[in-house]
């Protein structure tokens, strides 16, 4: 993958769905973790390479769309104990600025809303680079993780464990590996 300069990248992009990854980590039982992803999502943003600050970018996530690979415990994610996902049907990122952190990382600020609660969170990004695909499409790609409180955004159902200790962490690890597309 070559990269150009940045200010060669400023444009409008689309998250490319087949190529981008959204996931997340939670732990379970207190000894191990639990991994999954949102298999439908979409997203766009907008890129200044010369003045990162000028960038943007929102993501709409499907909350029915979560997947564990264990269809049991993916229908409990999606009731009100957790996501609520008939009543809450998008978990949404709305930028609110971009500020530069080094040569290739940058921070995301913006709202994360899921369920009826908004909170800002800062997202950390690193630029991996853009290249031209067999296809003729400018891309760029970008990985960033940000940690939240489940608690935080109302989702606190739980079970004791008879030794001590919960079933589900509060912690949750919200991963991004992002491929997006130049539009013309």
């Amino acid at each position: 993958m070559t990269s150009k300069p940045l200010a060669d990248l400023t444009g409008h992009y689309v998250l490319d769905p087949a190529h981008t990854s959204i996931a997340f980590v939670a732990r379970h039982a207190m000894v191990t973790k639990v991994r999954g992803t949102f298999r439908e999502f979409d997203g766009t943003a907008d890129l200044d390479g010369s003045e990162p600050g000028k960038s943007w970018a929102k993501v709409t996530i499907q909350a029915a769309s979560i997947d564990t690979g264990n269809e049991q415990r993916d229908g409990h994610l999606r009731t009100n104990d957790f996501l609520d996902a008939p009543g809450f049907p998008e978990i949404t990122f709305t930028s609110s600025g971009v500020s530069q952190l080094d040569e290739t990382r940058y921070r995301v600020e913006g709202d994360l809303s899921i369920k009826d609660v908004t909170r800002p969170v800062g997202i950390d990004f690193e630029f991996m680079g853009s290249a031209t695909d067999p296809f003729g499409n400018r891309r760029v790609g970008f990985e960033g993780a940000v940690t939240i409180s489940r608690k935080e955004y109302g989702i606190t159902w739980n079970a004791a464990l008879e030794g001590g200790g919960v079933l589900v962490g509060d912690k949750v690890v919200l991963e991004f590996d992002v491929s997006a597309i130049k539009q013309d």
